[in-house]
């Protein structure tokens, strides 16, 4: 350890100059325990004990915010962003038959902006609101026979409309059956040319 020797009073004041001594002792001063979550450390005894309380309380602070952190970023990924319903697909035999249902008879119109050339068979989209049915000429794996006579009771597409009386008018001028909704709201259902069920909903 370096010694600094500083020079004597009687160099850095004249002579004449009067001098006040004034003594310096330690003074020893009572400060309270701090209090904590894991009980009490006094400030004036053992330093190191609580340099380290205070190391280890920020330490598992941290922790805590960082898992705080990753539990929001888990949720967020868990939000891939749905926005609606783009489109449903139903299976067709004959492409021309269907656009006689849908387009013909329902009134929905064709999509002409979505490509009809792209995919190795046949189809056709058809607006249903800003969302789209997408008729596809393959192959359906669902019989033909032995379906619930209830659309309600199997895998169906839900239309909204706003006329549920006026459909029944036009089903009954076509000789095409449907049902009305069990549950005595505005609906009916009814099947296309390859059985697929369709719900009209009144809105």
């Amino acid at each position: 350890m370096a010694v600094v020797h500083l020079p004597s009073s009687s160099t850095l004041l004249p002579s004449t100059t009067k001098l006040n001594h004034v003594s310096i002792c330690p003074v020893s001063v009572n400060i309270p325990a701090r209090q904590n979550i894991i009980g009490k450390v006094p400030v004036n005894r053992n330093r190191n004990a609580h340099r380290h309380f205070v190391l280890t309380k920020a330490k598992t602070s941290l922790e805590a915010d960082l898992h705080e952190k990753d539990s929001v970023t888990t949720e967020d990924e868990n939000d891939f962003g749905v926005v609606n319903l783009h489109h449903v697909g139903i299976l067709c035999e004959n492409l021309e038959r269907s656009l006689d249902f849908y387009q013909n008879l329902l009134g929905l119109k064709i999509n002409e902006a979505r490509p009809h050339d792209k995919l190795p068979y046949r189809g056709a989209w058809l607006w249903v609101g800003s969302e789209m049915i997408h008729l596809m000429e393959l192959p359906n794996p669902d019989p033909p026979t032995g379906r619930p006579e209830h659309g309600g009771r199997d895998r169906h597409t839900c239309i909204a409309i706003r006329d549920v009386s006026k459909l029944k008018t036009i089903l009954d001028k076509a000789g095409i059956p449907y049902t009305l909704s069990r549950s005595g709201r505005p609906a009916l259902f009814t099947r296309d040319p390859d059985t697929n069920a369709l719900e009209f909903t009144q809105i």
